[in-house]
């Protein structure tokens, strides 16, 4: 139980500034004897107060971004129900063969996402137009399939989020993690609603896996948000890449 509680605590922490958190609890989920689909959907509903928690934490940097994120959100609510769906009706091994990629790919785009803005911004210049608010149809729909793998398995999402909305959007990195984090609590609790009425939840591990994420969930926004770009964009990168071999080993 304090190894659950500890790895809930520390899987809100790094949700709030990073995400990957269930890279955290999973594995200890697994250690204690559960299932493996047992162990996914409890996680689910034990990270959504870490979620909140890390959402609240950055309301500062969520100031003037109501319309992005209402327009946001409905993509994530559509895609964590899609892939929560696909948690229970999919064999494993169809996700399994494409997380590491999509992990990969977001790890490279967030470690030279300056480059990249600099060669949009001189584009941009060139053709005298200007960065849409909300990202356009590419962002809505790149954020959508990010949900439907958060729905499904969830590590790494965050890192994910943070790299499509890096490239598409004219925002500190600040900004864009204080959206993060909403949508992943969207995500997080719409599959965790599905599962209610579809899945059997260890409800010891839930409230333990809840109570440590809302402390570490809240405790890490406080600290991520005193973080430079630079040394955000370094934790991004280090973490994903420790996602991406646990990934790789499972």
């Amino acid at each position: 139980m304090a190894a659950v509680f500890t790895a809930g605590f520390g899987a809100g922490a790094i949700n709030s500034v990073v995400g990957s958190g269930t890279l955290i609890t999973f594995p200890v989920l697994l250690a204690t004897g559960l299932p493996p689909v047992t162990a996914t959907v409890s996680n689910a509903l034990g990270l959504i107060p870490g979620s909140v928690s890390g959402a609240v934490g950055y309301r500062k940097e969520l100031r003037g971004q109501r319309r992005r994120v209402l327009r946001l959100s409905v993509g994530a609510l559509l895609g964590g129900l899609t892939g929560a769906t696909l948690l229970l009706s999919l064999p494993a091994d169809a996700f399994e063969t494409i997380v590491p990629v999509l992990v990969g790919l977001a790890l490279v785009l967030v470690a030279f996402q300056p480059r990249i803005n600099r060669l949009v911004q001189r584009r941009r210049e060139r053709t005298g137009t200007s960065p849409r608010h909300d990202g356009g149809p590419l962002l809505f729909t790149g954020l959508t399939l990010a949900s439907v793998y958060g729905g499904y398995f969830a590590a790494a999402q965050g890192i994910i989020y943070l790299s499509l909305m890096g490239m598409l959007l004219d925002e500190p990195l600040q900004r864009l993690n204080a959206v993060k984090n909403v949508l992943s609590a969207l995500v997080n609790t719409v599959a965790a609603l599905f599962f209610l009425f579809a899945a059997d939840f260890d409800w010891t591990a839930v409230a333990l896996v809840a109570a440590g994420s809302a402390l570490g969930g809240y405790a890490g926004a406080k600290v991520g948000r005193r973080f430079s770009p630079a040394v955000l964009r370094t934790l991004v990168v280090a973490v994903g890449t420790v996602a991406l071999v646990q990934l790789l080993l499972r």
